[in-house]
């Protein structure tokens, strides 16, 4: 079916959310009580048998060591079920992805550890006391290497080679975009070095895992965004089919990324149980987590942003080097990610993009909320703001004089992202209208004036991002009592799935949400799926419900002709529920009738089928959502502090399906941006020790450093999907990242700051102001 049929036949539903403005549905009492009243079950809630185990890991605590023994010496303790390397398990290596293979990764490290916390045995044992016991008596002997810790001077191949079978610490690189820029016929060229820091997802759940034997497979219960790739790559490890193995997701406290893949702990404890034939199960530490749980961003950018003297974009030249920490994989596809969407939301005629990943002794770099997005408009929307501050131009209007125009879409970048629709300059406009823009400048240039001590700084961000990837799998059904079931392969960390999906197929087949069953969290019970990343559950998977939804009410209109004894056209179906008569209103046929009618004698077999399947995204585009993000700071020149006054999201998702949930998702988005703007960072000693490996140490901002968000959703519809929508879980932390730190730069540009990386701490911040002094007194420090 052509897209324009696709769009033609579900133009009715399509047609009459778009008048809904998306306020009717709330979130589903059913789906949100379990939090609410405490009775939700994480992975450390599941209920342990009498007889079941539990796992420990010895961990590394060098950064790069090589591994000379193992000394198990209380093997033989009480309660003691076995003590397992690498080689008890024989399991075979990860192989990366995106990378060369010669960078593969040990489940267990064997001979050699690349990054502090890195597991090398596991204990199991018959307590879980026991097992934590027993790991901390284990005698490892360790030749400690000089660890590589810097992207930058792994690139160079300086010190050590992490995999020696490589024979280099590049494990990835490309020329992307045009070869060469040229500068020529431009006016002004602005350059600088940008650092994305390290980060930790700290979901508020670690990581864990249940693994029981069932037959000759394993049922697995495991807190992931993605069940069917766990597993696939279970199944794989242990040498199974993959209907062998059955995962089930219990409640997730936290995604972010981090929780896609499975990790080496958790593909060992499933090995365990499938050796000896019990239960196993492992629930990591916080400590644990910050140590091993896979890191985020990590990019160094080094760019040329080249212009006009009226700020006409000539052209962009940028060179990534991306730390994959000790096994890279992940790395190379978020580097290539922001090359895709380098251009952000600008006219950006000619880019020019290399990029490299490099091993390092540090804990392995992954997906985290926006991958490759967030990197990109901080790239890009830092550039803006120093080029505005060349030109002597406000960092609006420089923005203005740049955006995408409203009818060039669809748009190709010079990325090669076809942007789908797009109104820049609306979003915009909202949200200097929100923070009445003229005023707070002419408030800064006062305070400027009468040399306050704290300093107002205004921070722009308008950004585009890409959502919506593979495809998704969902069925319809009708059961007796009129309940419909819903079984999805997307998968709900907290993001109000349940009501989302309920809201489609109630209104699409008109009954209510209290009948309505959502299916999914178990590869046992939903045959397939690719799960919830990537901002994709209501694109794809909302749009599996809502086609298989549309394709079922088709079936209930067949047989309601056949029991109504009329021509299917004839038959209307009931914006109240049922079906009737065009032109007969005294005829109506609830849904319960059709049911139970369904089963009379003579009805045709194949129209009581009430059960609709889905595929819905493959071979379709990816869509970009947009929006512009203001940030208001307060410096304290004197002493560095920074305070986030005022932030305004102003985003744009297509048609937004329920607002409230809308939202919800902008305000964990901007809580995350304020934080790796502000506070977070992993931060690792000379000799790789981790310096931020509890919470009191990493800096996660509270309710104390989140102002109130003043958020707002404009709608400027896909054509890409039947319900018009984009994704819209990472826009917050895409806009405001950037957002705060322009505004904190903007604060002291007048003292001759040009930049700042993150997070901007009060003593990174006073010694910017105090650098910039002395360079305009002519001193040197």
């Amino acid at each position: 079916m052509t897209e324009g049929a696709e769009r033609a036949r579900l133009d009715p539903w399509h047609q009459g959310l778009s008048s809904g403005d998306g306020k009717p549905a709330k979130r589903l009492l059913s789906e949100d009580a379990p939090f609410l009243s405490g009775s939700a079950q994480f992975i450390d809630d599941l209920p342990s048998s009498p007889d079941m185990l539990h796992a420990a890991f010895v961990r590394s605590p060098y950064a790069h060591a090589r591994v000379m023994s193992i000394d198990p010496i209380v093997a033989d303790f009480p309660g003691i079920v076995g003590i397992f390397s690498n080689d008890d398990l024989n399991l075979p290596d990860r192989v990366p992805k995106y990378c060369d293979r010669s960078f593969s990764r040990p489940v267990l490290a064997r001979h050699r550890v690349r990054f502090l916390g890195e597991p090398i045995v596991v204990v199991v044992a018959r307590s879980r006391a026991l097992a934590i016991d027993t790991a901390e008596t284990i005698m490892i002997d360790y030749d400690p290497l000089e660890p590589v810790l810097d992207p930058l001077a792994a690139e160079l191949d300086t010190g050590s080679i992490i995999h020696e079978d490589a024979g280099t610490n590049v494990a990835w690189q490309a020329t992307l975009g045009h070869s060469q820029v040229d500068f020529s016929n431009a006016d002004v060229v602005v350059s600088s070095r940008f650092v994305n820091q390290r980060v930790a997802a700290a979901p508020i759940e670690p990581n864990g895992v249940v693994a029981i034997p069932e037959g000759a497979g394993l049922r697995i219960w495991m807190p992931t965004k993605a069940p069917y790739w766990a597993r696939r790559e279970i199944a794989a490890a242990l040498a199974l089919d993959e209907q062998a193995v059955r995962v089930i997701v219990p409640s997730v406290g936290g995604g972010f990324g981090p929780k896609s893949l499975p990790y080496p702990e958790q593909i060992v404890v499933a090995a365990l149980s499938l050796k000896l034939k019990q239960g196993v199960r492992y629930v990591e530490t916080r400590s644990e987590s910050l140590l091993s749980m896979c890191h985020g961003r990590a990019q160094v950018q080094d760019i040329e942003l080249g212009a006009k003297r009226d700020g006409t974009i000539v052209g962009l030249k940028a060179r990534v080097v991306q730390d994959g920490g000790a096994y890279p994989d992940h790395g190379a596809f978020l580097a290539e990610v922001t090359f895709g969407m380098t251009s952000g939301a600008y006219v950006i005629p000619d880019i020019e993009f290399s990029a490299i990943c490099v091993a390092t002794n540090t804990t392995p770099i992954a997906s985290y909320r926006g991958a490759g997005r967030p990197e990109a408009t901080s790239l890009i929307e830092r550039a803006m703001d120093m080029l505005a501050l060349e030109l002597s131009l406000d960092p609006v209007e420089l923005r203005v004089r740049n955006l995408i125009q409203p009818d060039a879409f669809p748009f190709t970048t010079a990325t090669g992202a076809s942007y789908d629709s797009g109104d820049y300059q609306g979003t915009l406009k909202v949200a200097l209208e929100h923070l009445r823009y003229d005023d707070a400048r002419r408030e800064q240039a006062n305070k400027r004036i009468n040399g306050e001590a704290k300093q107002l700084g205004i921070g722009v961000c308008c950004y585009v991002e890409v959502t919506g990837f593979g495809s998704e799998f969902a069925s319809v059904s009708l059961g007796p009592g009129c309940n419909v079931v819903v079984s999805t392969g997307v998968q709900p960390t907290g993001q109000g799935l349940d009501s989302s999906l309920s809201q489609i197929v109630a209104e699409t087949l008109g009954v209510p949400t209290e009948s309505i069953e959502i299916v999914h969290s178990d590869t046992g019970v939903v045959p397939r799926g690719e799960g919830t990343w990537g901002s994709r559950s209501l694109q794809r998977g909302g749009s599996a419900v809502l086609e298989a939804s549309v394709t079922l009410l088709g079936k209930a209109k067949a047989l309601a002709a056949h029991l109504l004894e009329a021509s299917p056209v004839d038959v209307i179906h009931l914006p109240q529920g049922g079906f009737g008569l065009t032109g007969v209103p005294d005829v109506v046929l609830s849904w319960q009738s059709l049911i139970r009618r369904a089963n009379e004698p003579g009805v045709p077999k194949h129209l009581c089928d009430l059960r609709s399947d889905a595929d819905f995204g493959e071979n379709k585009s990816s869509t970009y959502p947009f929006g512009t993000h203001l940030a208001l700071v307060l410096v304290d020149t004197e002493v560095g502090k920074v305070e986030l006054i005022r932030h305004i999201a102003v985003d744009d998702a297509g048609r937004i399906l329920n607002h409230a949930i809308a939202e919800g998702q902008i305000h964990g988005g901007v809580a995350q941006g304020i934080g790796q703007a502000l506070y977070e960072e992993i931060v690792y000693d000379e000799m790789g020790n981790l310096l931020t490996g509890n919470l009191a140490t990493y800096g996660l901002p509270t309710a104390n450093e989140v102002p109130f968000l003043e958020t707002s959703l404009t709608e400027t519809p896909t054509t890409l999907n039947p319900l018009g929508s984009k994704g819209i879980g990472e826009s917050g932390v895409i806009g405001a990242t950037v957002a705060i730190q322009n505004a904190v730069i903007d604060a002291v540009s007048y003292l001759g700051v040009r930049h700042m990386d993150m997070p901007m701490k009060p003593e990174k911040v006073w010694k910017a102001i105090r650098s910039a002094s002395w360079a305009r007194a002519g001193h040197h420090e």
